[in-house]
């Protein structure tokens, strides 16, 4: 150092900072609680419960949830949605724990699959689970509800469907170590079992009360695939409700309103082929076919939403050939909203807002349907200039005397005219009052209008 320079003080707080970043743990670094995502479900096992519950699972992984929690009651559904689901149950990462909950629910036909796939099943006492024989509400479907076909009739097909539900249901039950005969006889005998006498079977691994009795009961718990037993101590709860897109589609996929659609879109469009021209319900069966067949899972939201875009465009270009007054461009526009919504997946958790871009084509689209409406209202408010109502108001010449009757050149032909107030001259500038017959009605007008 050298002299005459004072060396700089060091604070006295300094040492103390640094202690303070190589101390083990401050109480704001402490480790973060638990996380439990719940996702209540109530209904039938469709593309939105689809979508729903694999997106309540994906969220689960992305947040790193301790578990998530599906609080079912269910009177079964369509089977392709139902092994969706539980293709999502077996591959999760995070314990899936299917709860049938509150009192009263059931976990039937698709239901019980989805119980018996999660990583943790439970129930609460007063709920009952079982009734999984398949059967088929529409032969394309590849639906789990179908009529009873008459007495004695063969079946190989129904044969083969309950075969192929018996035998996945074995597999999932020994995959995760539950009553694989009792899965046989539910599927082969629709039979069906209380929470307790599930318990006893060895079909569920606990009944709860409530869900803080649940996360209590399976706290410390060992899950195969898991390095560590669940730690749920001091837990946080989150709880994923169905967008309000996805309440919308759940309510279209129940199987009394999908029938309705499929009856309004066949409906609709054998009206317009008896009768060509009304448009409407052209519009209308068209739309409701393809949301029929979304609802029976024949078509997936994706190749329903495309569809829907297809038929909107459509319409905007039988506006351009087939005067509607606008009917088919609003048809249009809906059926491209409709469309984008199905497209549009929302994950679980809360509404979630819709794409700016979506948003702004709607717009655009609202846009120039409005403008060709205008020019379209002001095409059909203006006064005709073709024909015999286009000669009314024109103005002409006298080509010979009207006394009272003569010629007059009009719009670069000659007609038969006669005065409106007496004898006009020849060579005389007049004005088209009115038409009678092929004769024009004709006044004198200023020569400054010559």
């Amino acid at each position: 150092m050298s002299p005459g320079r004072s060396s700089p003080r060091r604070p006295p707080w300094l040492p103390f900072a640094a202690l303070a970043f190589l101390s083990p743990a401050a109480p704001a670094l402490a480790a973060a609680r638990p996380l439990v995502l719940v996702a209540p479900y109530s209904g039938i096992i469709s593309p939105a419960s689809r979508e729903y519950l694999v997106g309540a699972m994906e969220t689960a992984e992305r947040r790193g949830a301790a578990a998530l929690v599906v609080e079912l009651d269910t009177p079964g559904g369509l089977d392709a949605s139902m092994r969706e689901i539980v293709r999502r149950e077996l591959s999760s990462t995070v314990p899936v724990i299917v709860y049938v909950h509150p009192a009263g629910a059931r976990a039937a036909s698709a239901g019980v699959f989805i119980t018996m796939a999660a990583d943790i099943a439970a129930m609460t006492p007063g709920t009952n689970i079982g009734a999984a024989h398949p059967i088929e509400l529409a032969p394309e479907s590849g639906g789990l509800l179908k009529p009873d076909k008459k007495k004695g009739e063969s079946d190989v097909l129904e044969e083969k469907i309950t075969n192929d539900a018996m035998a996945y249901l074995r597999a999932i039950a020994a995959k995760r170590g539950r009553n694989a005969r009792w899965a046989r006889f539910v599927v082969a005998q629709s039979t069906s079992v209380t929470a307790d006498e599930a318990l006893n079977l060895g079909v569920i691994d606990l009944v709860a009360n409530d869900l803080s009795a649940l996360l209590k009961a399976v706290d410390g718990r060992r899950i195969a695939g898991l390095a560590k037993p669940l730690d749920l101590k001091n837990h946080q709860i989150v709880f994923l409700e169905m967008s309000r897109r996805q309440r919308a589609l759940a309510a279209l996929s129940d199987p009394n309103v999908a029938a309705i659609l499929m009856t309004l879109g066949v409906t609709g469009l054998m009206i317009e082929l008896y009768s060509p021209g009304l448009i409407f319900p052209g519009i209308v069966g068209a739309a409701c076919l393809i949301m029929g067949f979304y609802s029976f899972e024949v078509f997936s939201a994706g190749h329903a939403g495309m569809l829907l875009i297809l038929l909107g465009l459509l319409l905007f270009l039988l506006e351009l050939k087939i005067p509607s007054y606008g009917l088919l461009t609003a048809g249009g526009i809906s059926s491209i909203a409709a469309g984008g919504l199905l497209l549009l997946r929302t994950a679980p958790g809360g509404p979630r807002p819709v794409p700016a871009g979506f948003i702004m084509a709607l717009v655009l689209l609202a846009g120039i349907a409005g403008a060709a409406l205008l020019f379209a209202r002001k095409a059909l408010a203006r006064r005709s200039v073709a024909g015999t109502e286009g000669l009314i108001g024109a103005a002409g010449e006298t080509v010979t005397a009207l006394a009272p009757e003569g010629r007059v050149l009009a719009q670069g032909e000659v007609w038969k005219a006669r005065g409106l107030e007496g004898d006009i001259p020849a060579q005389e500038p007049v004005e088209v009052v009115s038409i009678e017959g092929l004769t024009l009605v004709v006044r004198s007008r200023p020569a400054s209008g010559r």
